[in-house]
């Protein structure tokens, strides 16, 4: 005898993200990545051209943020029962790829800058960097005031805040330029814009990557799950217990939990199964709120072939 318990869900992963401040962000972004364009043609700044590489990469992450919270709404459908909450996934590896290049074209550019110099001039350098840092700031404040507590806004706004350093950085190249005349400080301004981008771009791809290859969340513990599981009445044995991410929001846990015989007669499986899904909703770090189990009688283990731990 073997009884599928499942819990049931809306589908609504992610929820609505404050799509209207993300837009105003993407918009003061694109500007400020417009304003930096025109400032590298003109000033020949391996600083300046750094961090419009940096803000670019922020301007497809905000677009992707933007398309999340639009595409979040979409109910799932019969062929993606998830609905698109991956396509977060696929985005930011895309933009890891950018970053990493971004990242090697600076050091390689930086150290041909240290062996021959190029004249920048300081006072422009510092009215671009100025720019830059106050469309930032105007960025962050409209974040702060509309953009929520949900993972893309939260992203969002650590991505404006690398900006508005990044522009600190142009800043302080332009300033000692102006004042020393050290045009070697225009590298130096730009490998500390590209220590900003590389560490980021590591820990993007380390999410990307266990999401794609459904390792088990960050800060949770198998091993304690199915000690906790183990513990529930009428509980006696928990096999092909597993838990992903379908996205950086959604944790997911499926789990084949053998109860004692008399569940299934006595009509306290239902209760059994309520008790599963409030130990993994409510212990852990990692909130498993979509979760599936299936219960079955000890003599259906024996049935099953090539059962996990």
């Amino acid at each position: 005898m073997n009884t599928c318990l499942m819990h049931e869900h809306g589908h609504e992963h992610g929820g609505s993200a404050p799509a209207r401040a993300l837009a105003t962000v993407l918009g003061i972004t694109a500007t400020v990545l417009v304003v930096e364009i025109v400032g590298v043609l003109l000033t020949g700044s391996l600083a300046l051209l750094v961090d419009a590489g940096h803000v670019l990469t922020d301007v497809l992450g905000l677009a992707l943020a933007l398309v999340a919270a639009r595409l979040a709404g979409r109910s799932a459908t019969a062929r993606r029962t998830y609905g698109w909450a991956r396509a977060e996934v696929l985005g930011a590896t895309a933009q890891a790829a950018v970053l990493l290049g971004v990242g090697v074209f600076v050091v390689i550019e930086a150290i041909k800058r240290f062996a021959e110099p190029t004249d920048v001039p300081g006072p422009a350098l510092l009215v671009f960097g100025a720019v830059g840092l106050a469309g930032n700031l105007v960025a962050l404040g409209v974040l702060r005031r509309g953009g929520g507590e949900d993972l893309n806004s939260r992203a969002a706004l650590l991505e404006v805040l690398n900006d508005a350093l990044g522009s600190i950085g142009v800043l302080l190249a332009g300033l000692v330029i102006a004042v020393t005349g050290w045009t070697r400080a225009d590298g130096v301004a730009a490998l500390l814009v590209g220590a900003l981008i590389v560490p980021r771009t590591l820990l993007l791809l380390r999410d990307a990557v266990d999401v794609l290859l459904e390792s088990v969340p960050r800060g949770l513990d198998l091993e304690e799950v199915r000690s906790h599981l183990l513990r529930q009445e009428h509980v006696l044995a928990v096999h092909d217990l597993h838990a992903t991410r379908v996205s950086s929001s959604l944790p997911v846990l499926s789990a084949h939990v053998v109860v004692e015989p008399a569940c299934f007669r006595n009509g306290s499986a239902p209760g059994v199964l309520d008790a599963l899904q409030h130990c993994v909703a409510e212990h852990f770090a990692v909130s498993l709120t979509h979760s599936t189990f299936q219960l079955e009688p000890p003599a259906h283990t024996a049935h099953e072939a090539g059962t996990h731990a």
